[in-house]
């Protein structure tokens, strides 16, 4: 049995829709359907999404609002008139959304959430019913109605442990399931919805408490890519990758999925195969779990590049010898609620990486003035000047020249290495670059281990 989930632009237009259904009835394993709501259908268009949060804002604000639930009704409108459905259906939706503006919600988040999970709620009613107007039986499902509980915040869910539990007592039947992504329901029965890759979220849940054999995520790419390709012209496709690397990666940069979406898969060991909505045939990029991998034949599978990052430099003579001075670190950034991404250090020096954009500037001030009045560091700069680069293959592991060639490719190019670090699984390296420099390091990498590749396995 195949979980499989749609993106919003796989499902923006009555045209894409039928690409959908086609993709469906193609395989029957394809049992279980993962909902977006519809993105945008062309450059300059709005998402579903952002019309509903609108929508709320407006509600919220209590300003006319009727402009703006036509446009969000005209999108759906536009799906079911492609494939000439009878009124209920539509009728269904602009009921369900007309409600929202008079339901009472306990305070404002949880208006936000409930208003932003409608786009995927009702397009996964909207493909139900095409699908049954196709020949193709099909049911929606109510995540309440499936025990899919959530806790966290409204706008910042977390899948409770009990949901694997009623999932994996659901009955199927002949019919496919059609499942709205992004959201879930509380224990008193709100709507909370997930963060960024919400509906990639919902179907990696689902693989994992179905014990599905695959997760098919489409999207509107034929494949992960070793590296951007506005960074690096025409990349090698990614046919197969751990999820170690995918998760690796999608921390520093990669955008098919947000690095925390395919956490359930992997507790599931589901593996998950990323493929095109446009171009289904193609194999697409199978991520795996490690007991199913491959013997690579380049020691790289993929470079990403982020320039979020800043870094606090600290110098002090005998660091390496003075016991504490990190706890005392640590507890300045607790006290602040700050969390760092890496501590690279050497016998003198310690160089501390935060994500930047979790940072203010008066935070970074204070806590700059803080650390000087406790721990009186020799010498202490503040960069945001800084890029992060990262190497990943599950080759890396089984190589001996592989931070040689990376480093020869950067040095001979002019590009200073700022700071380097192989992770403790010996999978990823990590390159600290000046920004400028980050596009033209993963450039030179890809050509060290690539050159005209077409593809790397």
């Amino acid at each position: 049995m195949k979980v499989v989930k749609f993106g919003g632009s796989s499902l923006a237009t009555g045209e894409q829709f039928n690409k959908v259904v086609s993709i469906i009835d193609d395989d029957s394993d394809r049992k279980v359907v993962v909902t977006s709501a519809p993105g945008k259908r062309f450059d300059g268009d709005v998402k579903v999404t952002d019309l509903l949060i609108e929508y709320a804002n407006l509600v919220l604000e209590k300003k006319d609002f009727k402009e703006t639930v036509e446009k969000i009704v005209d999108r759906y409108q536009e799906i079911s008139d492609y494939f000439e459905l009878e009124d209920s259906t539509i009728n269904t939706i602009k009921q369900k959304l007309e409600t929202l503006a008079t339901t009472k919600f306990s305070d404002n988040d949880h208006l936000m959430a409930a208003f932003k999970a409608h786009g995927e709620y009702m397009n996964a009613i909207l493909l139900a019913a095409v699908l049954n107007s196709e020949g193709i039986p099909a049911k929606f499902l109510d995540p309440k109605d499936a025990g899919f509980l959530v806790g966290g915040e409204p706008n910042n869910a977390d899948v409770l442990e009990d949901t694997y539990l009623n999932l994996s007592k659901y009955k199927f039947g002949s019919e496919r399931i059609v499942f709205p992504g992004f959201f879930g329901y509380s224990e008193d029965g709100s709507i909370y919805t997930f963060t960024r890759g919400g509906s990639d979220i919902t179907g990696a849940i689902l693989s994992r408490g179905f014990k599905a054999d695959l997760y098919e995520n489409f999207t509107d790419v034929d494949a992960i890519y070793v590296a951007n390709n506005h960074v690096v012209k025409d990349p090698a496709a990614i046919q197969k990758m751990s999820y170690r690397e995918m998760r690796e990666l999608s921390y520093a940069g990669f955008s098919v999925f947000q690095d925390e979406a395919i956490i359930p898969a992997v507790q599931g060991q589901v593996p998950v195969n990323v493929k095109n909505t446009n171009n289904p045939s193609a194999p697409g990029t199978l991520i795996v779990p490690e007991q199913f991998l491959f013997n690579p034949a380049n020691p790289i599978t993929g470079i990403a590049s982020s320039k979020r990052f800043s870094a606090l430099y600290l110098h002090r003579y005998l660091l390496n010898k003075e016991v504490g001075f990190t706890l005392q670190l640590l507890k300045i950034f607790y006290r602040y609620g700050i969390s760092y991404e890496h501590m690279p250090s050497g016998i003198d020096d310690l160089t501390i990486i935060f994500d930047r954009s979790k940072l203010s500037k008066t935070t970074i001030k204070n806590l700059c003035n803080d650390i000087k009045e406790s721990l009186n560091p020799d010498y202490m700069e503040w960069i945001d000047d800084y890029a992060i680069i990262m190497v990943v293959g599950e080759g890396i592991a089984h190589t001996v020249d592989t931070m040689g060639k990376i480093i020869d490719s950067l040095t001979q190019n002019n590009i200073a290495i700022h700071m380097i670090n192989q992770g403790a699984s010996r999978i990823s390296i990590m390159i600290g670059t000046r920004m400028k420099d980050a596009d033209r390091a993963v450039r030179h990498i890809y050509d060290t281990f690539f050159n005209n590749d077409d593809e790397v396995e």
